[in-house]
């Protein structure tokens, strides 16, 4: 528990530093839900909405998560419904 939260800080430390790549390895080693969410975000914001998928579904964030598929769904059925 202790090592965890160690671990944590540092990897908040890395994630605010901009370190997002050695961040994210802490965040899911620990399993840092917080962490990997804001990494989740951080895709986002950089528009790679699959990999802040990878990092909302570790932090198993429903909300941040739920738009997404509903995106990747209607997306699918569009390109389904256009070859048809």
């Amino acid at each position: 528990s202790r090592q965890k939260a160690l671990l944590n800080r540092k990897g908040n430390e890395l994630f605010n530093c901009g370190k997002i790549e050695e961040a994210s390895r802490i965040f899911i080693t620990t399993g840092y839900s917080d962490g990997l969410t804001r990494v989740g975000d951080i895709f986002m914001s950089k528009n790679k909405p699959l990999y802040a998928l990878k990092f909302y579904i570790l932090a198993k964030n429903q909300k941040k998560i739920q738009p997404l598929i509903e995106k990747a769904a209607k997306t699918l059925s569009a390109l389904i419904n256009n070859k048809t």
